[in-house]
């Protein structure tokens, strides 16, 4: 194994797979994991006691001293957080085990939600100071949701005042009676102590005899043979039940939990055991959603992890490095990806070679071989490799693509200007890469203001954009207030019409459109229907006039931001059979829009979002009040840890400007807050009469 070194950014070392340890064991001994939970739980540390005990680093690194394998990046160092998923691997008992450590804050979810495509264990990470955090049932439910084996590791079991007990049966309750102790504190949180294959022991609390019996019975149920065996021998071998064990963590029968202290190393030993014992191989956990097809015609697709079959492979993050270009991260799911191999990017008719295959340790490249099903390698320099891309060597799976995540929304606006005239298009290419690396931020240009916004998922998410464009690549921006996600639409049907006549000496233009505008449900985005009849206006002009309504519907027509949830039907119109070009039927299509969505009762909708909470339980009142100050509702409240409460409502986004601030000053700086959109819904009247008489006035500039 090559050990991670502080040298230069992207240092590779080069070799067979065996440059990662040895030869390679075959598909039975390897493991994927992602390593996900809450910020402030241990995952980086956890990670690098994993590394250390597994020999593949000589000392475990520090976040405070900004020597971690997994926190390279300049701006996690100096954050002392996670802020990018991070691959790394190690050796362990005869395994292969990759490892994705993702950060944790409600902001970087574009990170580490697609950790969870790439692999076959999700590893929950917990603080026991802080309990059961939004973050955590969030990942707990999305990996559930995409069939992956759960593991629970309890981490920092050795700090002052926790209350382990309590803590487990809060994990019960949340996530189901199946989540189940694989071992238990012991020595004062010192060292932990196995509970399944082992009937006795000491234990901090409860007791391993109980435990271990627990675990048996939970796993002997889903095989009715060894039920029979159980019932009459009292207990069965914990060595005999590998495949009932694999069966019940893939039915999610059993959620397995591990305590350890990773800043000590109680429990980290143990916890490399239990991943090579009792975790899945590419073989033994769910396979993977894959569809073929487009929308809803596409049908499920068994892809199985045969290194012999055909390749298929699929990119879950990208990294733009400013000097090495980009890198696509990838788990490869089906056959063995060899390097100097031929492979597609999905639809791409014409392939790419595989110059080079890299495994990742932090920013250490590692180049390999070959990479078999259920392992994680990188590919450099191919511009074609976006996230979430298909790459395969047989265009007959040109079609085939993985269930699509469901991200938040990003819905905290800046814009942003280059500091210096001229840089607007480098600004924009910068802006690409960095949206390349992160599901969860979008970038717009707005045709009305001629600003570029970016959108994120919060005030961190931003802040960090815009420190990796002045540290990262050099750039420096000016930016505007944030700007809150505000869409048109309208509550009455209209009808609308414009001709356009212009003639200037020679060939002239002419197009005229009537349409008609209806309202559709909240999402039910947008419609165009082509009801012309008798050839008023021409098939060929017909896109033109299409075009010309996106336009605007793009730069809205009473508010100057964007028309949503409406059904555009053109139903008669005019043309000249010399006078008629494209751009005349654009702006009279444009223009009878704008007419007829002013007759339409327009209204101007604001993102609503849903809000959580984290508390101290006295300063509930004081939140809760603020809240409906700010036009919020509160629909319940509900407790975490012992102290603290967490309250869950809805509330404008507009209204939570600088937010946090307020929320310090009322809990001590204790509380924390997420919000994820739920739905748009119209603006108070006075606020649109404002917004509305703005934007004629900048119209009229």
């Amino acid at each position: 194994m090559s050990n991670p070194s502080n040298g230069s950014q992207g240092s590779a070392n080069h070799g067979s797979p065996g440059s990662a340890g040895g030869s390679h064991p075959g598909l039975a001994a390897i493991r994927s994991l992602a390593l996900v939970g809450p910020a402030g739980a241990g995952k980086t540390t956890l990670v690098e006691a994993l590394l250390h005990q597994a020999g593949a680093i000589a000392t475990p690194g520090s976040i405070e001293r900004g020597s971690t394998v997994s926190d390279n990046d300049p701006l996690e160092k100096r954050m002392q957080h996670s802020l990018q998923a991070s691959l790394l691997h190690m050796q362990h008992g005869g395994i292969r085990i990759h490892a994705i450590d993702t950060p944790g804050a409600p902001d970087f979810t574009g990170q580490s939600l697609p950790a969870l495509e790439a692999a076959d264990t999700a590893v929950v990470v917990i603080n026991a100071q802080n309990g059961i955090e939004l973050m955590a049932s969030r990942l707990m439910d999305t990996a559930k949701a995409r069939g992956l084996c759960r593991l629970v590791v309890v981490n920092r079991i050795d700090a002052p005042g926790v209350k382990l007990p309590e803590l487990l049966e809060q994990l019960r309750e949340s996530f189901g009676r199946e989540c189940l102790p694989l071992n238990l504190p012991a020595g004062n949180a010192s060292r932990v102590q196995d509970c399944f294959f082992s009937r006795e022991g000491e234990a901090d609390f409860s007791s391993v005899a109980a435990a271990h019996q627990a675990l048996v019975e939970q796993v002997v149920e889903v095989d009715s043979d060894f039920v029979d065996r159980y019932l009459n021998e009292g207990d069965v071998d914990p060595r005999e039940l590998h495949a009932p064990l694999e069966q019940a963590l893939r039915e999610g029968h059993l959620i397995p939990v591990c305590f350890c202290s990773a800043k000590t190393g109680a429990g980290v030993a143990e916890l490399l055991d239990v991943i090579e014992r009792l975790l899945p191989n590419p073989g033994e956990g769910n396979p993977p959603q894959f569809l073929v097809g487009e929308g809803p015609e596409a049908q499920p697709l068994q892809i199985a992890p045969d290194p012999e079959a055909h390749v298929v492979a699929h990119v879950f993050k990208i990294n733009a490095d400013p000097y090495l270009g980009k890198l696509g991260l990838m788990r490869v799911h089906q056959g063995t990806l060899k390097r100097g191999a031929q492979l597609f990017v999905g639809h791409a008719r014409k392939p790419f070679k595989v110059a080079h295959l890299f495994m990742l340790q932090g920013k250490e490249h590692v180049e390999v071989d070959q990479a078999l099903p259920g392992e994680l390698c990188a590919i450099a320099k191919v511009d074609e490799l976006q996230y979430d891309a298909v790459l395969h060597d047989a265009q007959e799976d040109e079609h085939i693509h993985l269930k699509p995540l469901e991200f938040p929304v990003p819905v905290h606006g800046l814009a942003i200007t280059p500091a210096r005239h001229g840089d607007e298009q480098r600004l924009w290419e910068i802006l690409m890469r960095l949206v390349d690396e992160d599901p969860c931020l979008k970038v717009e240009r707005t045709g009305t203001t001629n600003e570029t916004v970016v959108y994120g998922l919060g005030e961190l998410h931003l802040r960090m954009l815009l420190d990796r464009l002045r540290e990262t690549y050099k750039f420096e921006v000016n930016t505007q207030p944030p700007r809150i996600a505000y869409r048109e639409t309208i509550s009455s049907p209209a009808e609308g019409h414009f001709r356009h006549k212009k003639q200037s000496g020679g060939a002239g233009q002419f197009g005229e459109v009537y349409l008609r505008v209806e309202p559709l449900e909240r999402g039910g985005g947008y419609q165009f229907v082509d009801a012309v009849k008798g050839g008023t206006i021409p098939g060929q002009f017909m896109p033109a006039v299409e075009k010309g309504v996106r336009a605007a519907m793009e730069s809205g027509v009473v508010s100057g931001n964007p028309l949503v949830d409406v059904k555009i039907t053109v139903f008669d119109g005019k043309h000249h059979s010399v006078d008629s070009k494209e751009i005349a039927f654009f702006t009279a299509g444009k223009r009878a829009l704008m007419a007829a969505v002013r007759e339409a009762r327009p209204l101007v909708l604001e993102p609503i979002v849903q809000i959580e909470i984290s508390a101290p339980d006295h300063a509930i009142g004081d939140i809760t009040g603020d809240l409906a100050s700010r036009r919020g509702q509160v629909n319940g409240t509900r407790s975490t840890v012992p102290g603290m409460l967490t309250v869950q409502g809805l509330a404008p986004l507009a209204e939570l400007a600088a937010y946090q601030n307020r929320l310090n000053a009322m809990t001590s700086g204790q509380g924390r807050y997420t919000v994820a959109l739920s739905h748009y819904e119209a603006v108070p009247p006075n606020t649109q009469s404002a917004m509305v008489s703005a934007y004629r006035s900048q119209e009229e500039e």
